[in-house]
């Protein structure tokens, strides 16, 4: 099984993260890794503290001359920011507490309930680990999990289809159409619509406002049966739509034609199966997205999450002094004003972790060549179907 743990502040040293299940024998380098570390910090809309910012791994245990050994796999990821917040974040005492306090919860965040819950005077103590920064380490974790999937012929991607009320037309999801999306500086496969997309943010820039939107993510070459229809905690949609919905920000998730099929009769909505001696069991559509009783069909696994306005705005929402009870401004702290295509390249690393944990616990295997072997004798199975 595969299991994996975050750990670390926005504005502490470092982020960590510890991974366990990984067979031995997989290539794993940190250059790797840090390709989509990089992808994670790009994105029109993004603010400041990506200037600041230049995410490297450390690879610190688990690998050695460039293979996993089958034990805990530990990561971290150093915070430039951090030279500036020492005597604020400082983990001994003595720490600043009254520089950069928050008392003043921001609508949207974690900030009230955070602090109500863990009675933290100081809401700083909240935002801090409530803060997206958390997810570049799942964004490492996932690099992982990508890199196992992909010597297995499992291939993943994602791009932006809506930014506030600029929507693409995207048809029919297929990762070989996505390639105009990674030349985009919003991660649209329209030009025309990225276009639309970046005037949206920079109106909502000059508003001191935020943009939401949606982001797809695509899982392809998936065999058919991992998860399981037996317990409702083995269904493999479920997995994939609490992975996605963990993502901060993210309000929906969708699988295959989602909330459409709801308005649509089931001859519109199920795919008819067909079978030919060349290509065996097929289907014409995926209005399933890929998965069918709570296990993938065969076909390309195809996810959308709908995220949220940033709750950081620069013109600041109507809040309350938690300390006076009194009327004031939320309080604003550096963000970005449209982080969709950052949340769709954390969606691809939330999508293969939970993918290839599905993978192993299917397949099995210690030592790669194992999964190898289990997974082919499966393919070989699967084609005689």
């Amino acid at each position: 099984m595969l299991r994996f743990l975050t750990a670390g502040e926005s504005h502490g040293p470092c982020l960590t993260a510890i991974i366990e299940g990984i067979p031995s024998g997989l290539e794993l380098s940190s250059e790797a890794v840090n390709r989509q570390l990089e992808r994670r910090q790009r994105g029109y809309g993004r603010g400041k503290r990506m200037d600041i910012e230049r995410d490297r791994v450390k690879i610190k245990s688990g690998v050695r001359d460039g293979v996993t050994l089958g034990s805990p796999i530990c990561l971290v990821i150093e915070n430039r920011d951090w030279e500036k917040w020492q005597s604020i974040m400082a983990v001994e005492k003595g720490a600043n507490l009254t520089s950069r306090k928050v008392t003043s919860p921001r609508p949207g965040h974690a900030d009230l309930a955070g602090g109500i819950k863990y009675r933290h005077g100081d809401l700083r103590n909240v935002l801090e680990r409530a803060s997206a920064r958390e997810t570049a380490a799942r964004v490492a974790v996932g690099a992982v999990a990508r890199i196992f999937l992909e010597v297995l012929g499992i291939m993943i991607g994602s791009h932006v289809i809506q930014i506030g009320s600029a929507a693409a037309d995207i048809g029919e999801a297929d990762l070989a159409k996505l390639a105009e999306a990674s030349k985009s500086p919003i991660m649209c496969a329209d030009p025309n619509k990225s276009k639309e997309m970046m005037e949206e943010i920079d109106d909502a820039q000059r508003n001191g406002d935020s943009l939401g939107g949606i982001f797809e993510v695509i899982v392809e070459n998936v065999p058919p049966g991992l998860g399981s229809y037996v317990h409702w905690d083995r269904r493999l949609d479920g997995h994939l739509a609490q992975a996605l919905m963990s993502i901060p920000g993210i309000k929906g998730v969708e699988i295959g034609s989602g909330f459409a099929s709801a308005g649509l009769p089931g001859s519109q909505v199920h795919d008819p199966i067909y079978y030919n001696d060349d290509l065996g069991l097929y289907r014409n559509t995926n209005n399933a997205g890929g998965l069918e009783g709570g296990m993938s069909n065969g076909e390309p696994i195809v996810t959308r999450a709908a995220m949220k306005p940033i709750p950081t705005l620069m013109k600041s929402l109507p809040s309350v002094d938690l300390n006076t009870r009194t009327p004031t401004k939320a309080a604003v702290e550096r963000s970005d004003v449209c982080a969709v295509p950052a949340a769709a390249v954390t969606g691809e690393a939330m999508a293969a972790i939970v993918v290839a944990g599905a993978v192993l616990e299917k397949f099995g295997g210690d030592y790669m060549e194992e999964v190898f072997e289990k997974m082919a004798r499966y393919r070989g199975y699967e084609r005689q179907v």
